[in-house]
């Protein structure tokens, strides 16, 4: 028998390569990131990367844009205490991409957009423009938000570190390349870092299974037993009940193509990647295959989830108080050495990826949205100087509301819950842009406002589940935009020029 003082150093020499593992990719990735800073000379190659990424790689970013770590420490505690009734969304995902490239795409590639709000000046006008740029740097603050905190659930496990160092030292990290590199480097640090953290997935769940006495077909049959393996929910009873069940098949299809046809046709974030695409063709194409990716991605994930909750059924091990923290507490405290080191720099991938588009796409509507209205005429290397700028305060502002996000309960969730708030009101004003010719911008104006009032009623004082909040949100937004122009006597012909 080895005394117990061996066992502890032994105990701490593996978590030595663990942490060198992650250390390495940490320094690696940041190192990588920094050096595109030498092709980054304009505002079109800083904020798109002078539209010459392939479309593959284009697709691996809007993948790492739409998921994060809450889609890696989250999708498995949703499968872990419910079943796979998440996927219904995913469905949702795919309608939304066809509604994309049809009503979207041919506008966003007429003429020379850096920010998706520009087409909002080109139908309505600069205050429109404004006032949807400016919703959107609300909403991806306060949402990159909880995702930033997010990450720190993963250090802290790994660290044993308070939150705010946590998330300082990720931070910190995504902040200089993504300052240094622009969008390039955002692209392609997205791509290693998606290769790596489905790679990671792919390994920990061959590790889990290898952990249970009878594999694959064992943890099928309890988790058939136990319902988890339920995907569908056709129950469509038109009551209060009906709408506050939040994975039902029509809350999951309904909810989650309004969802992501407001996230990727409408939000800067998702936008910016299809703009730096070369062509309409090939935005379209990196478009669809990232739904490949995603519906594979959440898929793993869920199953993960179900044999995380057969090992610990079987083992009788304490539940953590937080579902969130049952995948990375698991990967740290019984995958094999170095493994468990890859698996979490994996996680932390997806955290650095996230963050950095994020970054990156809060600075862009910042500087063309905002500031190069107010200052023209200035030189090329001015904006870009004011650029990095912007992206280093938008670093400081994710810490702060980071560290205000501590009390979320599911933060997968609750990222999405936020967004949804925000999304009806941007997806309802951009149907009309695209749709109608003859609502104003004063309407637009005042739906919007009734769309994102009407979000904030439902979320703060009915049990209405957030899967519905998109679709309520673009209906109110569009009907009182359409009811607005005919009262105001703004009912135009057709749309009023604004280049």
């Amino acid at each position: 028998m080895f005394p117990r003082h061996a066992y502890a150093k032994i105990r701490f020499f593996m978590r030595a390569i663990d942490l060198g593992v992650i250390a390495l990719y940490l320094v690696g990735i940041t190192w990588f990131g920094a050096q595109f800073r030498k092709s980054q000379h304009s505002l079109r190659d800083y904020f798109l990367g002078g539209q010459t990424s392939p479309w593959w790689a284009i697709a691996f970013t809007i993948v790492s844009a739409e998921t994060s770590t809450l889609t890696v420490i989250g999708t498995p505690a949703l499968s872990f205490g419910g079943n796979l009734g998440f996927l219904q969304v995913v469905f949702g995902y795919l309608l939304a991409r066809i509604v994309i490239s049809v009503l979207f795409l041919p506008h966003y590639f007429k003429g020379d957009l850096f920010t998706a709000y520009e087409l909002m000046q080109r139908r309505f006008g600069v205050r429109l423009r404004k006032l949807t740029a400016g919703l959107f740097l609300v909403l991806r603050a306060l949402a990159e938000g909880v995702r930033v905190f997010a990450i720190s659930i993963v250090v802290s496990v790994i660290l044993g570190t308070g939150e705010m160092l946590s998330i300082a030292v990720i931070v910190g990290l995504t902040l200089f390349y993504t300052f240094h590199g622009g969008m390039t480097a955002v692209i392609w640090t997205d791509v290693v870092q998606m290769i790596l953290y489905i790679a990671g997935a792919l390994v920990s769940l061959i590790v889990m299974l290898d952990l249970i006495p009878g594999g694959w077909p064992y943890v099928m049959n309890l988790a058939a037993e136990a319902g988890k393996l339920s995907v569908f929910d056709f129950r469509f009873e038109f009551s209060m009940g009906f709408f506050s069940t939040t994975y039902t098949f029509w809350a999951g299809v309904l909810g989650g193509c309004f969802l992501t046809t407001a996230s990727h046709g409408t939000e800067q974030m998702l936008v910016q990647r299809l703009l730096s695409a070369r062509n309409q063709r090939d935005a379209r194409t990196a478009l669809f295959a990232s739904w490949a990716v995603i519906c594979f991605q959440f898929t793993l994930f869920l199953f993960i989830g179900l044999i995380l909750w057969v090992y610990y059924r079987d083992t009788g091990l304490a539940v953590p108080a937080k579902l969130d923290r049952i995948y990375p507490q698991f990967i740290w405290d019984h995958l094999p050495v170095g493994v468990a080191g890859l698996i979490m720099a994996a996680v932390l991938a997806a955290a650095m990826s996230n963050l950095s588009s994020a970054l990156n796409s809060l600075a862009s509507t910042s500087i063309m949205d905002f500031y190069k209205l107010r200052f023209t005429g200035r030189q090329e290397s001015h904006y870009l100087r004011m650029a990095r700028m912007a992206t280093l305060v938008w670093g400081v502002v994710m810490f702060g509301i980071a560290y205000v996000a501590r009390h979320v309960d599911s933060v997968l969730e609750a990222g999405l819950g936020i967004a949804s708030i925000l999304y009806g009101a941007l997806l309802g004003v951009f149907l009309l842009g695209v749709l109608t010719k003859r609502v104003s911008e004063r309407a637009a104006m005042a739906g919007m406002v009734a769309g994102f009032s009407v979000n904030l009623y439902v979320r703060f004082a009915t049990p209405i589940a957030w899967t519905w909040y998109v679709l309520i949100g673009t209906l109110v937004t569009a009907g009182v935009a359409m009811l607005a122009s005919v009262l105001l006597g703004d009912y135009r012909k057709q749309a009023p020029a604004h280049e």
